[in-house]
């Protein structure tokens, strides 16, 4: 396991010497096969090997296994406070994940914003270089920055480079915010006033029927009124045709036999 580094650069030549924690070792030994741990290496080929290649820029950020399913990373939550505006309120949903199509906009929109020489993507790359050497993370650190420091890079300069991407990469996402905002209004907002105007349709249309309902309990009041009235006029009219008939009888009989009588009795 490394235990400490020596960095000394001389000239156009960088020397590092790592000391190994190991029992009845050397105190000093050469690592090899790793680029950035060497001796007598120049700064220029030192700088080529810091090169960013931007099309494995996101493998400085998401850890992929090979040998593990396709699948992405879960992303970090966002700290409070943090949480990407809407229109509408999005219901509890499942965790994020890290998707390529996202992570493809955000590493464009950081090689766009590239600063010259050595800043803090090259030395994101040889910390990451040097995950591969049994050193612990201080070690990792401090190795790198000596390399970045032979190409001028400072701790300050590191350090601002890192903000400017974050200053990049915020935003990115006020352009997805703006763009998930329009996005909600789009497939969320326009169907909710859609769903608030067929709900007051709906309303609006229980509030007719019930008041026609409502009609016509009192049509169906009246007509049971008007039939009970008609069966009583009916009624009322026929014991009067009746009576009228009787009435009507009584008399006629009457004349009709004193007209007989009277043809009998009178000559």
């Amino acid at each position: 396991m490394i235990h400490e580094c020596w960095i000394k650069v001389s000239g156009e030549s960088i020397e590092i010497r790592c000391q190994l924690k190991q029992p009845n070792s050397n105190p000093f030994g050469w690592i090899d096969g790793f680029e950035f741990i060497c001796s007598n290496y120049s700064t220029q080929k030192i700088f080529a090997a810091m090169a960013i290649d931007f099309k494995s820029i996101k493998s400085l950020f998401i850890v992929e296994d090979p040998n593990a399913p396709a699948k992405t990373p879960k992303a970090e939550p966002a700290p409070p406070g943090k949480a990407i505006a809407a229109n509408v309120d999005l219901p509890p949903s499942r965790p994020g994940e890290a998707n390529p199509k996202f992570l493809e906009v955000l590493m464009k929109a950081m090689e766009a914003a590239n600063l010259p020489g050595v800043d803090y993507l090259e030395y994101r790359q040889s910390v990451k270089s040097l995950e591969k050497m049994p050193m612990d993370e201080q070690v990792r650190y401090q190795s790198a920055f000596a390399m970045a420091q032979a190409m001028g890079a400072t701790p300050q300069k590191l350090v601002e480079s890192a903000l400017h991407y974050l200053d990049v990469l915020k935003t990115e996402q006020s352009k997805f915010d703006e763009a998930l905002r329009n996005q909600t209004t789009d497939r969320i907002g326009n169907r909710q006033e859609m769903l608030k105007n067929l709900d007051a349709t709906l309303k609006q249309k229980a509030e007719q029927i019930r008041k026609l309902t409502q009609e016509m309990e009192g049509h169906r009041s009246e007509m049971e009124k008007l039939e009970h009235e008609i069966k009583e006029a009916t009624s009322k009219v026929a014991d009067t045709k009746n009576d009228f008939v009787a009435s009507y009888q009584t008399v006629v009989s009457q004349i009709n036999l004193d007209v007989e009588n009277m043809k009998r009795f009178l000559k």
